[in-house]
């Protein structure tokens, strides 16, 4: 590039240039101008191929809060936890799952294919639902959804792995949305008392199984995107009102000792 550059510099000292007429020394002096013009932006396209030759997929977990930050605090728990292991994990409000979203599209058109992680704790349960139904708009493929509670039941978008639900409420089991294919689990916990709304997040042994999935799903040694699930989900859409057949979702169980031993496992 410097010796493009000297080139072109050279022939834009046009008034040193020993030309017959007027016009020739003009003719130069255009195409050496010009050229002084098309090198930065060549330097810049060539420096956003290198960024983009450059990006490094990997894992990347975002945990969104609940109501007013101050009742999900679980998910900061957790995200020390997953740091720990080094991975990347961030910490939002659910009000900020679009801008979240955004985040995602953006690194995944970049190069950096992930693989995605969405955790949270009640309206951050329904957040990571719903920001895996939009993501599946645009294409991108999520490894795992870990809902904590959520307030509602949501099906499960067609560009998801797997799905992994943690709830004490029997009207917030997740379903199956229209081609989903992925491997989803209603872990019903309703039967121990010494748990609530409250402190579901915060459980021990609830975060081991989460920690669990994560970390597995991290590691692509279970719910890879095109395995357990489809790759890319297609052009953007809204997921339609039914549900798909109960038969692709694993039997919710009062019990929840199985899944918190093993988490998923191919």
């Amino acid at each position: 590039m410097a010796g493009a550059l000297n080139s072109v510099v050279k022939s834009a000292s046009c008034s040193a240039t020993p030309l017959r007429s007027t016009v020739g020394r003009l003719l130069v002096c255009g195409f050496g101008l010009a050229g002084l013009l098309l090198v930065p932006t060549l330097a810049q396209s060539a420096a956003r191929l290198a960024d983009r030759e450059t990006v490094v997929s990997r894992p990347h977990v975002y945990l969104m809060r609940g109501l007013l930050n101050i009742f999900s605090l679980g998910m900061d728990q957790l995200a020390v936890q997953i740091e720990r292991h080094g991975i990347d994990a961030s910490v939002y409000n659910h009000t900020l799952y679009q801008a979240v979203d955004s985040e995602i599209v953006a690194k995944y058109r970049a190069g950096d294919h992930g693989p995605y992680i969405l955790v949270g704790h009640s309206l951050g349960a329904d957040a990571v639902m719903t920001m895996a139904q939009e993501l599946n708009g645009y294409g991108v493929p999520v490894a795992l959804v870990v809902p904590f509670d959520g307030t509602g039941s949501y099906l499960a978008a067609r560009n998801v792995a797997c799905v992994l639900n943690l709830t004490q409420r029997v009207y917030a089991y997740m379903r199956p949305g229209p081609g989903f294919h992925g491997n989803l689990r209603n872990v019903d916990v309703s039967s121990d008392t010494s748990i609530d709304h409250f402190t579901i997040d915060k459980t021990p042994r609830l975060q081991a199984v989460a920690l669990s999935s994560v970390l597995q799903a991290a590691r692509s040694e279970s719910c890879r995107p095109g395995i357990n699930g489809p790759a890319v989900a297609g052009p953007k859409e809204t997921p339609a009102p039914h549900e798909a057949s109960p038969a692709k979702t694993a039997a919710p169980t009062r019990s929840a000792a199985t899944t918190l031993r093993s988490g998923f496992e191919d």
